[in-house]
């Protein structure tokens, strides 16, 4: 891709987007005077700027560039496990956000120590912790090679100067901060794709009509194969990667859950919740339908590509090369934004694993200004190693990220899910039961990843444990799904090996459907 230097103003615009996150950050400093307030605002933000926290979360940078690049590629078959979501979270955030805001204080993990006890809640938060610190190197690298790209600027510096703003902005202004910020960015996100948008649409001859026919006819708008095969990337892979996913993220991920507990009151959490999903399908939905845009675009009008150009580099070439001055500016400040509103989240709500899950259960008699003053410095040094692993990413190259982003997913999810369900749909299942479970997930995670990885080890990559016919070769979306099957069923037949009570129906479904009922 050639270099393209941006006019002055698209600078400055950019600039302004990366200072206003260091400036929201000292605004909100002086509120975040306990634990309380800094990892979960008080308890006092109103629905729809969290339900904007949370949609703008899910919309970092790995959306605004890989999945117009995967369009552009292939289809919309990534786009199924966002279609997922919707679907589960009808279904489910009716009684998971009371019963979160009723039994934990700020950690999502102190549920599965409730409910199985503390290996449970240490297995799941370093799960959490491990998943999400891999995938905050990722942002980091996209977004500083887009950048870096686009406005000609050393790649270190980017990621260094973009990390620094960060850091600032959770260090001072807590979750507060975090989420009054992702509002502003949530707007500028949705302003920069539909801007690309309209370019891609109205440029081409015969406009929108056009554009969308011809990628119907080239099967660019489709979600297929449609084959019953799980070795393969195929629709029924992606809808069995959505479900757990959104089960996954709404049920079991901090980030979220950190925001049902910012809410007033259970019904405004419950709204937080519905807004945020039911903006991010659209705006994924938007991202795709650039990506076939930019493919349609690049095929009819007069503007080559460079010779090599990856996919994954169209997207900012064309909005280096296309968008007239300031607009660049301010698709630029939206992609900055989009890896703010995700990075400042994670870094937040590692502190708060940290704080609740380990610091406060090794130093119980610890002082609410202590765990303040540790969450803090555990933002700084989760930051600061965040921008480490984007500089390696730089260093190593980073091919197939969405790819990559996907399959760290799965494979450190580690049954998260299969936990929380075991625990929420059955009395029966014990703990002694789920640590059956955990082992039987592991040992397959560890077969599937050793019979189906290839290692360099110096002399090509090879499989480090290759059994031939007997090897995994399923899709690797698949091994999170497996893995949390495993611990669901491995989990609760095991449970009856055990002789213990009965969970407190208060800790799952059922004592929810009892209240409904007397309710009504």
């Amino acid at each position: 891709m050639q270099q393209s230097i941006m006019h002055w103003i698209d600078y400055v615009i950019g600039a302004i987007s990366v200072i206003l996150a260091v400036g929201v950050g000292i605004y909100f400093s002086h509120r975040q005077k306990d634990t309380k307030t800094y990892f979960a605002g008080g308890g006092k933000i109103p629905a729809w700027a969290i339900g904007m926290s949370i949609f703008a979360t899910l919309i970092s940078s790995v959306t605004f560039l890989a999945y117009p690049g995967a369009a552009y590629a292939g289809n919309w078959i990534l786009l199924v496990q966002g279609l997922m979501v919707p679907i589960v979270l009808l279904f489910m955030v009716s009684f998971i956000v009371p019963l979160f805001r009723k039994m934990i204080r700020i950690s999502a993990y102190e549920y599965f120590e409730r409910r199985f006890g503390f290996f449970a809640r240490i297995y799941s938060s370093f799960a959490f912790s491990l998943g999400h610190f891999s995938k905050m190197g990722t942002v980091f690298f996209l977004v500083g090679l887009a950048l870096s790209e686009l406005m000609g600027i050393d790649i270190y510096l980017i990621i260094i100067v973009l990390g620094i703003a960060i850091i600032i902005l959770t260090l001072l202004g807590g979750m507060e901060g975090v989420i009054w910020m992702d509002v502003i960015q949530g707007f500028m996100l949705i302003a920069g794709g539909l801007t690309c948008l309209f370019i891609l649409l109205f440029t081409p001859e015969g406009g929108p009509c056009e554009v969308l026919s011809m990628a119907w006819e080239q099967k660019k708008i489709d979600v297929g194969p449609y084959d019953w095969d799980f070795t393969q990337l195929t629709f029924i892979v992606m809808v069995f990667n959505g479900i757990f996913y959104a089960i996954q993220k709404y049920g079991t991920d901090q980030t979220i859950v950190q925001r049902y507990l910012a809410a007033k009151d259970d019904k405004s959490a419950k709204k937080a919740a519905y807004m945020g999903v039911l903006m991010s399908v659209p705006v994924w939905t938007l991202f795709m339908l650039i990506g076939t845009g930019l493919y349609i675009f690049y095929q009819t009008t007069s503007n080559p590509l460079p010779d090599g150009i990856k996919a994954d580099a169209v997207f900012p070439y064309f909005i280096g090369m296309e968008l007239p001055i300031g607009i660049t500016g301010l698709v630029v400040a939206a992609l900055a934004a989009a890896a703010i509103s995700s990075l400042d989240s994670d870094m937040n709500c590692l502190a708060a694993i940290v704080v609740e899950d380990y610091y406060v259960r090794f130093r119980p008699q610890s002082t609410d200004k202590q765990r303040l003053n540790l969450g803090r410095w555990i933002v700084f040094l989760t930051g600061v190693a965040s921008i480490g692993i984007a500089i390696l990413y730089v260093e190593w190259g980073g091919e197939g990220v969405l790819g990559a982003v996907f399959s760290l997913y799965a494979i450190f999810s580690a049954g998260i899910v299969g936990i929380f369900l075991l625990g929420l749909f059955s009395r029966r299942a014990n703990k002694q039961g789920l640590y059956v479970g955990i082992a039987a997930a592991i040992l397959f995670t560890a077969y599937a990843m050793l019979t189906s990885t290839k290692f360099d080890l110096g002399d090509g990559k090879k499989i480090l444990l290759d059994l031939g016919e007997w090897n995994f070769t399923h899709h690797k979306y698949m091994l999170g799904v497996y893995s949390h099957l495993i611990v669901l069923v491995v989990g609760y037949f095991a449970s009856f090996l055990f002789k213990t009570p009965l969970a407190d129906k208060n800790l799952t479904f059922y004592g929810y459907w009892e209240k409904r009922k007397e309710n009504k």
